[in-house]
């Protein structure tokens, strides 16, 4: 049993589909409606009475004249004797049978009734029905075969969907009713204009009703039955989305009562504009359904599979009926009366010939011809469709009654899909792509973003948007909006203010009241600033991050925050002369306590305008995107500099630029193209540099010139070719952290264990076969050690050695058995071992519960684990789910 919850959507979806129909589909419809009963009722009567009825035309004279030879003579006494007997007898007393005897029973006359139906009636005089009820289904199913189909149902439904949800939804009559306001006003003013241009003549007030009266037609649509649920619901309770929908009708008799001069004052342009306001869930459907319409368009305009398919059903269905009719026509004439029978077996009824007569020949005809009345008919249909679909272009469509509002005029124009299925929607009620264009209206969805945003973005509701960022700084992030709440500039505590892609951003005065603000992002987002809200920006700001396509985007306001400590700049920057066009030389002089500068984008030599903040720039970041950086010579005035990177930035060499910067501290040249290291002799008077970062270069050999950096502290050389180390690097003895993933090394030498201070190791993604002794014996203070994916056959058992190991991955190697010496390392209790679950049953049990324990102060201790690039910190539950996964691949 179905329940009618169940039968419902689908009652829903015949309903809405009949939108889709133009009056000949619904015509055809009813003809097939017609011909399905027509064939129905022939089959029922040719079923119920359908049979012939025979009589013999001559005796058979063949072989079984013997056998009624004396029948005969004894028949044909009474005939001569009859003859004889005088006219004066009286005819009753002596009355004969009038014609000719046959001799046949009844048995004989159902036999050979029988046998003649089906050899003597003609084959369409017989099925006739049933060809006809046979066509008229194919025919049922080809009318609505594009409403079905798999690639084009999925589309109609959910424009079907949509478009009940345009024609429900409050923000159509009120947008449709605006839209009509708006151009009842301007028409006004262009009559006021007229009139004062002009003295008022006496026809004025005669074409002024008929100006009213169109609109109000125009209108009209707002209020029609279409706005209600197509499902038939209750009506909703009264509430301001309701309202609206009401008092469209009073809003625009309001307006249209403004063409008569006499019956309102002139003053009564002037008056505030009545309007009621969607309630929050309005706004959030409205605002989803212009989302829902937006993708939809983009999905239906990629391919015109429905207006095709319509096509080819059309086609068919006229190729079809020409075919039923060409064959049906020649066959009408079989439908006869009377036919000649000649059974084969004679035998049985003594007679060669029979005349039958048809009963239900004539019936067959009318119905027949009925039947092709219906096919012609059909068959012109379809011819007219066809018609009609070369002659118009179906898949391109354009609001053109719409575009003469002022409100409506920016609606786009439609093609493939979407402009065929609202071609079909015109000739069902035009009004009803009216609905639909309101939710394609940039004007209209702006409207209604800043409509909501005046009632969604409260002080409340942005301080519950905000958060708290890793530093603990308060956080707000903005995104799409059409301007700036107002709210906003009362949130006191907000310290970063992220903006992205707000279209109408201003800051104005009141923006003083958010004293704790210091940091800014400005996500392609061009603001302005009020001249009250520029001092307080120059005084409060100190971070700002911009994010832009064109260097035309960045606000000519950022080149006087004199307060600025850090600028983030990402976007297509020029390599000539600078950052940009926009940004002449000296314009950052305003910046004097500028010390962090990064710069995301495609230069070709350092900008010039960067000398100016030279000496107070501590760090300076270039990203390049694989644009080569051609000149470096301005780096020699920026001779403070204790950061610097210059990534991406398809580099072969170290610059010789550097040598200028003699308080470097920190260096990163990852992703360029750097071959060889000859240069690194020439960093030896950099006595401050104690990090250098080389990854994701294509370094061959390193020199043992490395032996110069006496100061390092980490270097990074992970993700290049380098086959073998020199002794020279482990000269180092202030190195802490060495980072040589992704390598070809295939021995680690014994002199690694002059690195007595070393924290961090990482040999991952090499060749490595063993490991020394000398590195458990001396690297003492060794906390963090990734030995995974080489090809190691045995651990030494000198790793007991190593108090202090806390995070020892030995994953994807060639391992046989783990030492019962891991026990001994303290710090690795909670799981600090990430191995093969195979490999770590294969240690004894009090090992394995000793590393599987987690510490009874495991929370404070998360807080105090070391930190590491190539080797991320994990709870112990996730190192053991890790290397089960693992063994199971």
């Amino acid at each position: 049993m179905f329940s009618l919850s169940e039968l419902a959507p689908l009652n829903q979806h015949q309903t809405r589909s009949k939108l889709l129909k133009p009056w000949w589909e619904v015509f055809m419809d009813y003809l097939v409606v017609l011909m399905v009963m027509a064939s129905v009722l022939a089959c029922t009567m040719q079923l119920s009475r359908d049979r012939v009825l025979c009589i013999p035309l001559d005796p058979l004279v063949t072989g079984n004249m013997s056998v009624h030879s004396s029948s005969t003579e004894r028949n044909a006494a009474p005939a001569l004797s009859s003859t004889s007997v005088p006219h004066d007898i009286s005819p009753i007393l002596h009355s004969t049978s009038q014609g000719r005897r046959t001799h046949l029973d009844y048995q004989q006359y159902v036999y050979i009734s029988q046998v003649c139906y089906h050899e003597a009636l003609p084959f369409y005089s017989r099925f006739f029905p049933y060809i006809a009820l046979l066509q008229s289904l194919v025919l049922v199913a080809s009318g609505s075969f594009w409403l079905h189909f798999p690639h084009t149902s999925s589309r109609i439904e959910h424009f079907l969907a949509i478009l009940a949800k345009c024609s429900e939804s409050p923000w159509t009559s009120q947008a449709l009713s605006h839209a009509v306001q708006q151009e009842n006003i301007l028409e006004k003013e262009m009559v006021e204009e007229k009139q004062q241009a002009h003295p008022p003549p006496s026809t004025v007030s005669s074409s002024s009703p008929e100006t009213c009266i169109r609109h109000s037609s125009m209108d009209s649509g707002t209020d029609s039955p279409l706005l209600k649920r197509l499902d038939n619901a209750t009506p909703p309770s009264p509430s301001p989305s309701t309202l609206s929908s009401e008092s469209t009708t009073s809003i625009i008799t309001l307006g249209s009562q403004m063409h008569f001069p006499s019956s309102k004052p002139s003053g009564m342009i002037d008056s505030p504009r009545q309007e009621i306001r969607l309630d929050k869930s309005d706004g959030e459907q409205a605002r989803a359904l212009f989302e829902r319409v937006r993708k939809f368009r983009s999905h239906c305009e990629s391919s015109d599979v429905i207006y095709k398919v319509y096509l080819a059903q059309t086609i068919l269905k006229l190729l079809l009926v020409s075919l039923i009719v060409s064959y049906t026509i020649p066959l009408l004439s079989t439908l006869s009366f009377t036919h000649i029978c000649h059974p084969e077996d004679q035998t049985l009824v003594g007679y060669a010939t029979f005349e039958c007569i048809h009963v239900l020949s004539s019936l067959l005809h009318k119905l027949l011809v009925a039947y092709l009345t219906l096919m012609g008919l059909y068959g012109l249909l379809n011819f007219y469709t066809l018609c009609w679909i070369s002659h118009s272009s179906l898949r391109q469509y354009s609001f053109h009654s719409l575009k003469e509002l002022c409100s409506l005029r920016d609606v786009p124009d439609l093609r493939h899909d979407l402009a065929f299925l609202l071609h079909m929607l015109d000739q069902y009620n035009p009004l009803l792509a009216q609905h639909l264009s309101v939710f394609l209206s940039p004007v209209s969805e702006s409207r209604l973003m800043e409509e909501s945003l005046e009632r969604r973005w409260g002080g409340r509701e942005l301080n519950a948007m905000s958060s708290i960022d890793s530093e603990g700084r308060s956080t707000l992030q903005l995104v799409a909006l059409p301007r700036l709440p107002p709210a906003l500039f009362k949130l006191s505590q907000l310290q970063v203010l992220k903006l992205e892609l707000i279209t109408d951003a201003r800051f104005t005065a009141q923006v003083s009241f958010m004293v704790a603000l210091r940091e800014l992002h400005l996500y392609h987002c061009t603001a302005a600033v009020d001249p009250g809200a520029l001092g307080f920006l120059q005084e409060r700001l100190e971070v700002l991050h911009l994010t832009f396509t064109q260097t035309s985007e960045i606000p000519s306001w950022v080149l006087s925050l004199r307060s600025l400590h850090e600028l983030h700049l990402s976007g297509r920057l020029s390599g000539e002369g600078g950052v940009g066009r926009n940004w002449a030389l000296g314009s950052l002089r305003q910046l004097r306590h500028l010390r962090v500068l990064v710069i995301q984008g495609m230069l070709q030599r350092i900008p010039g305008e960067l000398y100016e903040v030279a000496s107070s720039l501590v760090r300076l970041e270039i990203c390049n995107e694989g644009t080569r950086l051609l000149v470096l010579s301005g780096l020699k005035r920026m001779v403070d500099l204790t950061e610097l990177k210059l990534q991406d930035c398809q580099l072969e060499r170290l610059p010789s630029t550097l040598l200028a910067l003699t308080k470097l501290q920190t260096l990163n040249l990852q992703h360029n193209n750097l071959r060889t290291l000859e240069e690194l002799l020439s960093l030896a008077h950099l006595r401050r540099l104690s990090s250098l970062r080389l990854s994701f270069n294509r370094v061959f050999a390193l020199p043992a010139s490395v032996g110069v950096l006496r100061g390092l502290k980490l270097l990074d050389l992970s993700s290049n070719q380098l086959q073998n180390l020199p002794s020279a690097l482990f000269t180092l003895c202030n190195l802490q952290r060495l980072l040589l993933a992704g390598n070809l090394l295939e021995k680690l030498p014994a002199e690694v264990k002059g690195l007595q201070l070393l924290t961090e190791l990482d040999l991952s993604g090499n060749r490595l076969q063993s490991l020394p002794p000398e590195l458990f014996s001396s690297c003492l203070e060794l906390s963090l050690l990734n030995v995974s994916h080489n090809a190691l056959r045995s651990l030494p058992r000198g790793i007991a050695s190593l108090r202090q190991l806390c995070k020892l991955d030995l994953r994807s190697n060639c391992l046989e058995e783990l030492p019962a010496e891991l026990g001994c390392c303290s710090g690795m209790r909670g799981g600090g071992l990430q191995v093969e679950h195979s490999l770590f049953l294969s240690l004894p049990a009090y090992v394995r519960d000793f590393l599987n324990h987690s510490c009874s102060s495991s929370h404070s201790e998360e807080h105090s684990q070391p930190q590491s690039d190539s080797f991320p910190y994990f709870s112990p539950t996730q190192w053991r789910f890790s290397s089960a996964l693992e063994s199971q691949i």
